[in-house]
């Protein structure tokens, strides 16, 4: 069962106020922190490797719900679960393991796509952090009118949801003492919009045994990165299109309809359909 790369860490949650420093340890359902090794992102350390290395990521669940685990970029094998590791006969390609209250599950894949690529829950609330249960949803209402009587007493004040929840995770705002933000972290490309039990796994070609430092950002080769260009500035030419003989089609619209009970023209005996 030899690997290259060996990983494990365990998923844990808590129920903490924003503001407090104590846990609600009855709490069994409506935790608000969701974690890699008693972490969340951005303070979760990517898990590296070199190109072709064979990588082993062991899991295990101490929370009360389940997680389905997911990797982008590769396909796994589980190869272990509680009961031991699994006959190679057992196993099928995967991107998605989930993992039951109190299980364990080993998954093993060939780092063969060089990158930086997320590894996380599937469950998306358990990729946030300190969340708020009574939350109103504010999608698609223009506050702006309310905004405008508001910060005539606090001028600080600023609206959240309209467009959904990423744009809490570009918000840079106070927050209360021993709180984290909802999502955090920044990308290379921008916010991450991403917090809780999420990660990446960063595949560098070179990269030497027993090296696990980060690598920092992937370098992309050229011209692999989309970018925003202005669609008004590109050229439009419309060809006529063609019959299977390379002859121009010649499309006839239907006609106008007459007065009284005339059917419209060029519709061929087929009105109706």
């Amino acid at each position: 069962m030899r690997v290259d790369r060996d990983y494990v860490f365990l998923i844990n949650a808590y129920d903490i106020d924003p503001g407090s420093y104590t846990p609600k340890v009855n709490t069994m359902l409506d935790q608000n922190i969701w974690t890699f090794n008693s972490r969340v992102f951005p303070g979760i350390a990517p898990m590296v490797a070199g190109v072709n290395e064979r990588v082993r990521i062991r899991v295990g669940n101490l929370s009360m719900t389940n997680h389905p685990i997911h990797l982008h970029g590769h396909e796994f094998v589980v190869t272990g679960t509680d009961g031991g590791w699994t006959p190679p006969a057992s196993r099928w390609p995967e991107v998605t393991t989930d993992i039951a209250v109190g299980q364990m599950r080993a998954i093993e894949f060939i780092a063969d796509a060089p990158g930086d690529w997320a590894f996380h829950c599937h469950k998306s609330h358990h990729t946030m952090n300190a969340m708020g249960h009574q939350v109103p949803t504010m999608i698609g209402v223009n506050q702006q009118g309310l905004v405008d009587k508001i910060t005539n007493l606090l001028p600080d004040y600023m609206p959240m949801g309209t467009t959904g929840m990423a744009e809490m995770g570009e918000m840079s705002m106070p927050l209360p003492e021993n709180t984290l933000p909802m999502m955090a972290g920044q990308g290379q490309f921008g916010p991450m919009d991403m917090g809780g039990m999420f990660t990446s796994v960063k595949v560098r070609a070179g990269l030497k045994a027993g090296d696990y430092s980060d690598p920092g950002d992937y370098q992309h080769p050229p011209n692999t990165v989309a970018y925003e260009f202005d669609a008004e500035a590109v050229p439009v030419t419309r060809a006529a299109p063609l019959k299977p003989d390379g002859s121009a089609l010649q499309v006839r619209k239907p006609g106008k309809a007459k007065s009284g009970n005339a059917k419209p023209a060029g519709h061929n005996g087929h009105e109706g359909h």
